[in-house]
């Protein structure tokens, strides 16, 4: 069986207002990638949280991306590269996208996968709202970053962008 290049993670809880823009980007992604014969490139995954269970998810890949909304992101997103991180896990939910690669290397000899973290900027995470329009205008932003990233799926590609991003001075906060 072989295994997919690209994967890309997206979590967030749809009932909890702006906290589904990863949800929602990954949608709208799949139909981008159907429409423009790339999806054989890349497998999409949603959750409400990552998991231990996602690293998993990781072995054989060439990139992965975690997408999810951020509370403090500068709108309208914050991109950056990340590694695994040598810290205790104190338990199986609801694990940074470092935690997870970190999990890789811990239970496997295969390579972590370079990986990134798009942060789309919201303002409303309230059980019940819906999408606020500042985060729907910033998930526009962030779909034309998914995009480009799509259509050239490579490290160096990838990195080019986060170095756009921090010429521009823009922070890279927590997701």
């Amino acid at each position: 069986m072989s295994v997919v290049p690209v994967v890309v993670f997206a979590c967030g809880n749809p009932s909890r207002g702006d906290d589904a823009l990863g949800p929602l980007l990954l949608d709208q992604l799949q139909i981008w990638l159907d429409e423009e014969g790339l999806a054989d490139g890349f497998e999409l995954i949603s959750d409400f949280q990552w998991q231990v269970e996602h690293a998993l998810d990781l072995v054989g890949r060439r990139l992965a991306l975690f997408v999810d909304a951020g509370q403090q992101t500068p709108a309208p997103f914050a991109f950056r590269q990340v590694q695994a991180r040598d810290s205790t896990i104190t338990g199986t939910h609801a694990l940074s996208p470092e935690a997870v690669l970190s999990v890789l290397a811990r239970i496997s000899q295969q390579p972590v996968p370079p990986a990134f973290v798009l942060c789309v900027a919201g303002a409303s995470f309230e059980l019940g709202d819906g999408l606020s329009a500042a985060a729907a205008r910033n998930a526009d932003c962030a779909f034309e970053l998914l995009k480009n990233l799509c259509r050239v799926s490579r490290f160096d590609a990838w990195q080019v962008k986060v170095s756009d991003q921090e010429a521009k001075g823009a922070p890279s906060p927590q997701a």
